[in-house]
């Protein structure tokens, strides 16, 4: 996999997974690649959590990643397909920040 620039926020990466892949997946009719988008990103995402949050915030992070994708589902019956999916890419998102960025921020200064 290629690395990620260090200065590329892991909530960008993660929130740009999810909604990425459902993109994918939407405008091509290939739902493996939709899935495809959203591991790679998903993984990219969970290295960057580990260095920057430590093994324990990494996997809970992994986690909401994916019970985000999971819970998505579900909730575009009730609000509709995009904002489902904008809605957890925001939710992951913000955790991503709270738990990893805004460490990995405050360091850079």
């Amino acid at each position: 996999m290629a690395d990620i620039p260090s200065s590329l926020p892991s909530s960008l990466v993660a929130a740009t997974g999810l909604v990425g892949g459902y993109g994918v997946a939407r405008w091509t009719g290939k739902r493996p690649l939709g899935g495809a988008v959203l591991a790679v990103a998903g993984a990219a995402a969970a290295r960057q959590w580990r260095q920057r949050a430590g093994g324990g915030a990494a996997g809970a992070l992994t986690a909401a990643y994916v019970a985000a994708f999971a819970g998505s589902h579900p909730l575009a019956k009730k609000v509709g397909a995009w904002p489902a999916v904008f809605g957890v890419a925001g939710a992951v998102a913000l955790a991503s920040w709270a738990v990893a960025d805004r460490h990995a921020d405050s360091r850079d200064r």
